[in-house]
């Protein structure tokens, strides 16, 4: 499940990370979102999020035995929560002059990153639930 999430974590950051590495200005209309000044912090963003994408392919294929690491689960975690908190207050305090698909697709943006965070949260859980005892060492 791991490598799944690892996997599907991956993928969303490089398809982000290429769509605002790109960033064409049909893309900001069709999505209705707003539209920036300059592609400049966009473009870095997709920079940030293709290398984050980049870091979590590099664990998900890693062999056991290997020394070179990626971006694990508890890192993702972070990330994904912080973007996805920070668009749902923007969503929810700021007075963003957008079109509903704008609103739509961002909505989406944040139940796909705070969602894909829950889920590994869970796989992160303990599995041994059981009180320990005085002295176990487990």
């Amino acid at each position: 499940m791991k490598n799944r999430l690892l996997l599907a974590d991956a993928v969303t950051d490089l398809v982000l990370g290429i769509l605002l590495l790109w960033f064409p200005p049909w893309l900001v209309s069709a999505l209705g979102v707003p539209a920036p000044d300059s592609v400049f912090y966009p473009n870095i963003l997709g920079a940030v999020l293709f290398g984050i994408g980049l870091a979590l392919l590099v664990e998900w294929r890693r062999s056991p035995t290997s020394s070179a690491t990626g971006l694990g689960l508890t890192g993702a975690i972070a990330i994904n929560l912080s973007g996805g908190t920070v668009l749902a207050a923007w969503l929810l305090f700021r007075d963003l002059d957008i079109p509903a698909r704008g609103l739509v697709f961002l909505w989406g943006l944040t139940v796909l990153l705070v969602g894909l965070s829950s889920l590994e949260l869970y796989h992160l859980r303990p599995t041994d639930t059981r009180p320990r005892e005085r002295g176990d060492t487990r």
